[in-house]
């Protein structure tokens, strides 16, 4: 497809955040299932959540567009999600508290992709006059950064101080 607007781009960009989220959703379960602080649990299932209403929102958005959702597959977040099997899931840990360290970071990484996407997207809609795309988006991004702050809480709050320990 070529692009040959800002609107394509648009529209090709909220296809490539919807993979992207269908590929960091998918990962959660697993994420939470090999943690072990419980705040981290329960954040974890918060954060799966919170990309689950993602996902609705965007799909909505992109099918307000005539666009498929699926259109796109995200290779940037398909390697993130590798990363996190391979350093959060599948790499050896002799202590609890150092995975679940490796698993923050994991996330972090995906939830930045998922903020870089929503902003960009959300810049877009504003410049094209989407103005309810654009507060959906604001708010996408917003509940991102949000979750974010919060999983670095805890890191900083109880998880890396365990681990250091």
């Amino acid at each position: 497809m070529s692009l040959n607007s800002l609107k394509d781009v648009y529209v090709d960009q909220l296809q490539d955040l919807h993979s992207a989220c269908r590929q960091s959703h998918a990962v959660m379960d697993s994420l939470k299932e090999a943690a072990k602080n419980e705040e981290l649990r329960s954040a974890l299932g918060a954060g799966k959540d919170g990309i689950a209403d993602g996902l609705n929102h965007l799909e909505a958005l992109i099918k307000s567009h005539g666009a498929d959702p699926k259109g796109e597959h995200c290779k940037g977040m398909e390697g993130l999600v590798a990363e996190a099997k391979a350093h959060g899931l599948n790499q050896d840990f002799g202590n609890d508290d150092a995975r679940d360290a490796m698993i923050i970071t994991q996330y972090q990484r995906m939830a930045h992709y998922a903020i870089a996407g929503y902003g960009c997207c959300a810049a877009f809609a504003n410049r094209l006059g989407l103005t309810e795309d654009a507060a959906t988006l604001g708010e996408m991004l917003d509940a991102s950064w949000s979750g974010d702050r919060h999983f670095s809480g805890i890191a900083q709050g109880q998880v890396n101080k365990a681990a250091a320990e």
